[in-house]
């Protein structure tokens, strides 16, 4: 009710009134004990109040300095993260060691040839990168007019990398990549395709052609970690008047301005298609040109690449180290997975066979120690970890309390075969310890690979909680592949002459 406003006005006013009063006795009362201070510094000998006043101005400057330091924005034009930079050197030599381990690796040895070869020719490279649909192939066409580029309207019809000539006002060439556009359904290999040659290119020049949005901004941030020269060119800009065109630029300018050279509107012309009604009332479609508009974003690309190439080849050149050096490290994470795979079958399988021969069944494998000792060390080097043998015994030591304590828990598991091996049942409990024995070799390496390669460190902690989930509920294809082991293991061992020791 209108009633009720007016106390809570008056405790509002109150309240105004207090903080009023108090702020007015915190400066009278400042002030007081300011003109104090200098009456007492005053009545000081000279001798004495100059270092003082001295002490005074240095310490007031020091706290003024610290406040400037934090208080002031982050140099540089991006206050993104940029990328660890690699030199030649280190990226050979990870191509070199993944050779040794018989990777291929003539994809990267390619990007490093194709990088020389780009520096040595001198030529400046934009790459147009962006979604589908904002125009790439029509800006080709307006930069370089002379190309041979297919344009249409449908989105997606740039599936590879082309290259062009283009030319400034100056007369200066620039090499012009049309890249398969971004954010396309199944065009993730295009993606890369792309993403590869913006790496490549001495300036990158981002199209959209509206507001940006998520992927968008990801890929823009993406781009502009490496440093290099980037352009964003806001696209069919004829298609907004100039109060929306100015207050699209300005959102553009407050999120993007700090990791970009340039922002541009522009129009890259290219065909249109509409419908239009004739004086008869048929209606036909029509498809006509658009008449480009490009001089902002030409006299942007001439500011940035004024230097020339030799200017930009740093920033390109850190681009495409730091991608080969990201490859370079997936390679060798996945042979390492796959050289990991191995080492665990073998040793599992090994397990197997050791407990088939074992006089007592049941025993705790893991504390004999020479298998398990030997995948850890095995599984360390695949991974290119340190290990000492204490380090070794202690994590042994700790997950065989796990083992032990889910013993029964994989033995019980291990009656799962049986479903999958009827026959498996007549064989004995020789078997099933064979089978429990390669479950906890096999889980064992996996925890123990995960963990080297998540951590690179023997971290038992992680390799006991990994060991635990995985015995607690391993998967019906790793009790088979153990199943099928144990049986192979067996067969082998009956068909062998009885004076063949094992």
């Amino acid at each position: 009710m209108p009633s009720s406003r007016l106390p809570l006005r008056l405790v509002l006013l109150a309240a105004l009134a207090i903080a009023a009063a108090l702020l007015l006795g915190f400066v009278v009362a400042t002030l007081n004990n300011l003109l104090e201070f200098y009456a007492r510094v005053a009545a000081l000998p000279v001798w004495l109040r100059l270092p003082l006043l001295v002490l005074g101005a240095v310490l007031v400057s020091g706290i003024g300095y610290l406040l400037w330091r934090l208080a002031r924005p982050a140099r540089g034009r991006s206050t993104l993260a940029t990328t660890p930079a690699l030199s030649r050197d280190e990226v050979a030599a990870r191509v070199d060691a993944l050779r040794e381990r018989a990777v291929d690796t003539s994809a990267l040895q390619a990007e490093l040839t194709e990088l020389d070869r780009r520096r040595d020719s001198g030529e400046l490279y934009v790459a147009l990168f962006g979604e589908i649909s904002s125009g790439k192939s029509s800006l080709i066409r307006a930069l370089a007019p002379q190309a041979a580029v297919d344009v249409d309207v449908r989105g997606g019809t740039t599936t590879s990398v082309s290259l062009h000539h283009g030319q400034l006002a100056d007369g200066r060439t620039l090499v012009l990549a049309d890249v398969p556009g971004s954010n396309e359904v199944d065009g993730a290999p295009r993606e890369q395709l792309a993403r590869a040659e913006a790496l490549r290119a001495h300036v990158v020049v981002y199209l959209t052609d509206g507001d940006i949005g998520r992927a968008q901004d990801h890929e823009l941030r993406w781009l502009a970690q490496f440093g290099k020269p980037l352009v964003l060119a806001l696209n069919k800009a004829d298609a907004y008047d100039a109060g929306e065109r100015a207050a699209l630029l300005a959102r553009l300018g407050e999120r993007y301005r700090s990791c970009t050279r340039a922002i541009v509107a522009i129009s890259a012309g290219g065909s249109e298609r509409y419908e239009r009604v004739l004086a008869d009332g048929r209606r036909e479609r029509v498809e006509r040109e658009r008449v480009p508009d490009i001089a902002a974003l030409t006299a942007a690309l001439a500011r940035v690449t004024a230097g020339g190439a030799i200017a930009l080849e740093g920033a390109r050149e850190a681009a495409v180290l730091a991608e080969v050096g990201r490859r370079g490290d997936e390679l060798a994470r996945a042979a390492a997975a796959d050289e990991a795979e191995l080492a665990i079958g073998k040793y599992t399988r090994r397990a197997v066979v050791g407990a088939l021969a074992a006089v007592a069944p049941g025993s705790d494998i893991l504390i004999q120690g020479a298998l398990a000792t030997g995948l850890v060390r095995e599984l360390a080097r695949i991974h290119g970890v340190a290990v000492r043998e204490i380090d070794i015994e202690a994590m042994l030591g700790r997950v065989g309390l796990t083992v032990r304590s889910t013993g029964a828990l994989v033995l019980a598991i291990v009656g799962n075969a049986l479903k999958a091996f009827p026959g498996l049942g007549t064989l004995g409990g020789g078997v099933l310890h064979a089978i429990a024995y390669g479950l906890v070799f096999d889980s064992l390496g996996h925890a123990l690979a995960d963990t080297l390669a998540a951590h690179a460190a023997l971290d038992a902690a992680d390799v006991q909680t990994r060991l635990r989930a995985l015995l607690a509920q391993p998967p019906r294809e790793r009790i088979e592949r153990v199943t099928r082991l144990a049986l192979e293991a067996l067969r082998e061992r009956e068909a062998r002459p009885p004076d063949r020791a094992e």
